[in-house]
C-alpha cells in the first residue's frame, strides 16, 4: 500500500471520541494522519464521573510485581494515541501499520503551522454549556504537570 498524504486534524472543541473515529478510518486507508491542539479536545459526560472513571482504571495493575505494567498514560498526547489505538485492528499488521502512520501533538509544531487543517464541524462541540471536559483538564487531574507551568 503507497502512503497517502498528510491529513492535519485540529482537535479544537471536538469530541475525542468522534474524532478518533475518522483519524482511524483515515489511517487504515493509508493516509498519514497529523493531530493538532490534542489538549484542547473534549470528553463528553460530567467532569467528576469521567475523572473518577480514569482514577479507577489507573488502580488495575499487576500484584507481583507493578513495573511489569499495565502502564496508563497521563500526557494529553499519549491518552489520546492510546484511545486511537483502541479504534484499530491492533492485534493485525494492518492496524499496527495504521498505528504507526499516526501523530499526536500537544499544540501546533511549527512544521504543520502552515498547512491546512481539517475540521471536522460533526465532531465538533457546539454546545458548550453541557457537561465536558477537556483532555487537558483529565491530564493534570491523572497527574500531568504540563513543562511551561513547572
Amino acid at each position: 500500500m503507497s502512503e497517502g498524504a498528510i491529513k492535519v486534524y485540529d482537535a479544537d472543541n471536538m469530541v475525542i471520541g468522534r474524532l478518533s473515529a475518522k483519524v482511524a478510518k483515515a489511517a487504515l486507508l493509508g493516509d498519514r494522519v497529523v493531530i493538532v491542539n490534542v489538549e484542547k479536545a473534549i470528553i463528553t459526560g460530567d467532569r467528576k464521573t469521567v475523572i473518577k472513571a480514569y482514577k479507577e482504571k489507573f488502580n488495575i495493575r499487576t500484584s507481583y510485581n507493578p513495573r511489569k505494567g499495565p502502564f496508563h498514560h497521563r500526557r494529553p498526547d499519549k491518552l489520546v494515541r492510546r484511545i486511537l489505538r483502541g479504534m484499530l485492528p491492533w492485534p493485525k499488521p494492518r492496524g499496527k501499520a495504521a498505528f504507526k502512520r499516526i501523530h499526536v501533538y500537544i499544540g501546533i509544531p511549527e512544521k504543520y503551522a502552515n498547512m491546512e487543517k481539517i475540521i471536522l464541524e460533526g465532531s465538533k462541540y457546539h454546545s458548550l454549556t453541557r457537561k465536558f471536559i477537556t483532555i487537558a483538564d483529565l491530564s493534570q487531574e491523572l497527574g500531568w504537570r504540563h513543562p511551561e507551568v513547572m
